[in-house]
C-alpha cells in the first residue's frame, strides 16, 4: 500500500468525493451545497457534475435544480457483486455456520486492502445486521472481519489504512482508541478469532475466524452476527461454528486454487 495520496489525478479524486457525498445524502443535493460540502468552488463544482451526468454516474433534476445518483451506479454495483460472487462450495459453507450457530453467516472476502461482504447466509429468526449486505467493507476497526484482516496487515499498512479510514466511533461500545485497538489486534491474531461486542450496533455482536490459501495466505473470513446477550450465554457453539466454518472454506478455497492450476 503505498501512501495515502500517492499518484492521484486530483479532477479524478474530487468526482469521486463529489459522488460519494451524493451517494450518502437522504436525497437529491443542489450544487452549492456540494461545493459548501466539499470545499470546492462553484465553476469547479458544476464542470464536476456535468462530467459525471455525461457518463451516467448522476442525473440533474431541473425541477428540484439538484444532482442524484444516475443508472450506471447501479451498473456498478451489479458489476461488483459479479466479481466477489463465491463459488457454490462456499454458500453451503455459510448456509452450515448459519444452521450450527443459529445467525446470520458471512463469507467476507479480502480485496487489496478491504474486507468485503460477499455472501450472506440468513434467515426471518436470524437475520444479518442492517446495513451488512453484499458489498459492505465500511469501518473495518469495528467489524469482526475487519479486525481479522487490520491483524494481519503489515505494520505500516495498517496505520497507513487507519490514518485513512480513522477509527470513528459507530455506537459508544466501538474500540476508537488506537492503542487499545493495536493490544485488540494483537489477541486476534494470538487467539485466530475476532469478536465485536456492541462496536457496530448496540446489543449485537460479531465473531469471525480467517480463511487462507494453499500457501497460508489471508483471503477471507467466516463470520456470524448474533445477540450479544446469546453470545455470551452460547459462546462456546458460535465459536465453534465459526472455526468450524473457516476450516472448511479453506478447503475450498485451496481446492480451488489446485484445479485451477492443474
Amino acid at each position: 500500500m503505498s501512501g495515502k495520496g500517492a499518484g492521484l489525478l486530483q479532477s479524478v479524486e474530487r468526482a469521486m468525493r463529489v459522488l460519494d457525498h451524493i451517494a450518502a445524502s437522504p436525497g437529491p443535493v443542489a450544487a452549492r451545497d456540494v461545493a459548501r460540502a466539499l470545499g470546492l468552488t462553484l465553476p469547479t463544482t458544476y464542470h464536476l457534475l456535468t462530467t459525471l451526468v455525461t457518463g451516467g454516474y448522476l442525473v440533474h433534476l431541473p425541477e428540484e435544480k439538484a444532482y442524484a445518483l444516475g443508472h450506471r451506479v447501479d451498473d456498478l454495483a451489479r458489476g461488483l457483486h459479479r466479481q466477489i460472487a463465491v463459488p457454490p462450495e462456499v454458500q453451503r459453507v455459510a448456509a452450515v455456520v448459519h444452521k450450527e450457530a443459529q445467525a446470520a453467516a458471512y463469507y467476507a472476502t479480502l480485496r487489496d486492502s478491504e474486507m468485503v461482504v460477499a455472501h450472506v447466509a440468513e434467515c426471518p429468526s436470524h437475520p444479518r445486521i442492517h446495513p451488512m449486505d453484499v458489498g459492505f467493507h465500511q469501518v473495518p476497526h469495528a467489524t469482526a472481519f475487519g479486525k481479522l484482516m487490520l491483524a494481519r496487515l503489515p505494520d505500516d499498512d495498517r496505520e497507513t489504512l487507519l490514518d485513512h479510514t480513522g477509527t470513528p466511533s459507530v455506537t459508544r461500545g466501538t474500540v476508537t482508541d488506537r492503542g487499545l485497538l493495536l493490544r485488540q489486534l494483537s489477541q486476534v491474531r494470538g487467539t485466530g478469532l475476532a469478536v465485536e461486542v456492541d462496536e457496530f450496533q448496540s446489543g449485537l455482536s460479531c465473531m469471525a475466524a480467517p480463511v487462507t490459501d494453499a500457501a497460508g495466505r489471508f483471503v477471507g473470513a467466516v463470520a456470524i452476527s448474533m445477540p450479544t446477550s446469546r453470545l455470551r450465554a452460547d459462546r462456546w457453539t458460535a465459536e465453534r461454528a465459526v472455526r468450524l466454518g473457516a476450516v472448511r472454506a479453506t478447503r475450498v478455497v485451496a481446492l480451488a486454487v489446485a484445479i485451477r492450476e492443474t
